[in-house]
């Protein structure tokens, strides 16, 4: 079956977690990047955990549990920067090859969405501040149903929304355990492998494996 729409990981995928920190690294110190390291791995961990116990937290406020828990665990950074991190991450940067990639493939008539984790406030501050949302047909948030990816409900959302049958939808993100997660659903998927991490979930394997996004705009 042809592919007739592409849905988009949010964080990590089309927007840089790490720039609340790469913007105030000199103020961050030493244990800038660490600190940044573990507020995304606790923000994720949250998710989960929650999930797993059957309880929903939004996104945000998971987020700022997971900075506090982070400086903490930093001491180094001063918590001053709490408030001014916060308000990085509500607009973060989009990967410039983000925006290249939704441009060429909405030109290409073919439908455009994102599914996060991300809370509908959150997801609304990063598109409007990279300047995407002409290039995107949906933005969905997992508070619809208030569970979090990787649970197949969740991307059920997207077929839904675009009333497209999963086989006919390539769903791209950064985070392997996503990938993972959506193949099991049965959408055709790609690892965009940013970090050169190595493979993981080998039972449930991409489609393809790329570098960043340039390649869905400009296929060889």
């Amino acid at each position: 079956m042809p592919i007739r729409a592409f849905v988009f990981d949010a964080y990590g995928t089309l927007f840089d977690v790490h720039a609340a920190i790469a913007r105030h690294r000199d103020v961050a110190g030493p244990e800038g990047d660490r600190l940044s390291e573990i507020w995304r791995a606790k923000q994720l961990e949250y998710a989960w955990m929650l999930s797993a116990a059957g309880h929903y937290v939004d996104f945000w406020t998971l987020t700022e549990r997971a900075l506090d828990h982070a400086l903490a665990r930093c001491p180094t950074v001063d918590r001053a920067l709490r408030s001014t991190l916060l308000d990085a991450y509500f607009k973060l940067d989009a990967f410039p090859d983000a925006r290249h990639a939704l441009s060429a493939l909405h030109a290409k008539g073919l439908k455009t969405a994102i599914l996060s984790n991300g809370s509908p406030r959150m997801l609304d501050g990063a598109v409007t501040a990279a300047g995407i949302g002409a290039d995107l047909d949906a933005v969905l948030s997992v508070d619809t149903i208030r569970i979090y990816k990787p649970r197949r409900e969740v991307y059920a959302m997207a077929a839904d929304a675009l009333a497209i049958a999963p086989a006919e939808i390539a769903f791209i993100s950064s985070n392997r355990w996503d990938v993972m997660g959506a193949t099991a659903f049965g959408f055709r998927t790609a690892w965009v492998n940013r970090g050169r991490m190595p493979e993981e979930y080998n039972e449930l394997a991409p489609v393809r494996v790329l570098a960043d996004l340039g390649a869905l705009a400009d296929p060889a």
